[in-house]
């Protein structure tokens, strides 16, 4: 959401408040009406961005079963409402099951839109993320690489994902108790 005059995102209390303003003013339609679904949307966007993740996350996991129920031939929405689930699980410290999630997100992108795709990428950047969080060096050291191949070839070097990979790879390497001096010189 953007403001009419600057153009600037709304942020901070004015989203959460245009987020219950949106849940108030559809909360009366049908439940398979899709602008009641996209206030829920909203409102646990508005309450992550707002570092009150415990008040969003029935919210998201509510917004996740409508769309499920609902809506299920949108996969590119269950998906991104998947990945606003996840990331309020992580910053919740429900690290297991963000990754889980992670998992489902980066597999179910691939199907659908092929490994190349840049949202495939960004999901993959994500999940390896997760695995470095929980710990999981070799395995996401090993992911790591395999999808700054793939980045390489469809985005490029210079692109911000490839990078994040890089990045992320780095920061296993460099994490990694088990690692070795050749791991390093990588």
């Amino acid at each position: 959401w953007k403001c009419f005059d600057c153009g600037q995102d709304f942020h901070g209390t004015v989203m959460l408040a245009l987020g219950w303003a949106c849940w108030k003013m559809y909360l009366g339609r049908p439940d398979a009406h899709g602008w009641r679904n996209l206030a829920m949307e909203r409102v646990g966007n508005a309450l992550s961005a707002n570092k009150r993740n415990s008040e969003a996350l029935p919210v998201l996991e509510a917004n996740l079963a409508w769309r499920r129920r609902y809506w299920p031939q949108h996969e590119e929405d269950i998906l991104a409402a998947q990945c606003n689930l996840a990331s309020c699980l992580a910053d919740l410290g429900q690290r297991d099951k963000a990754l889980v999630l992670q998992r489902e997100i980066h597999a179910r992108s691939a199907a659908i839109k092929g490994a190349s795709h840049e949202h495939t990428i960004l999901g993959a950047t994500n999940l390896s993320s997760a695995m470095l969080h929980l710990r999981l060096f070799d395995e996401a050291k090993s992911f790591a690489r395999d999808q700054i191949s793939v980045s390489r070839q469809s985005l490029g070097p210079d692109h911000d994902l490839t990078l994040k990979l890089n990045q992320g790879l780095v920061a296993g390497l460099l994490s990694d108790p088990q690692g070795t001096r050749d791991d390093l010189l990588e």
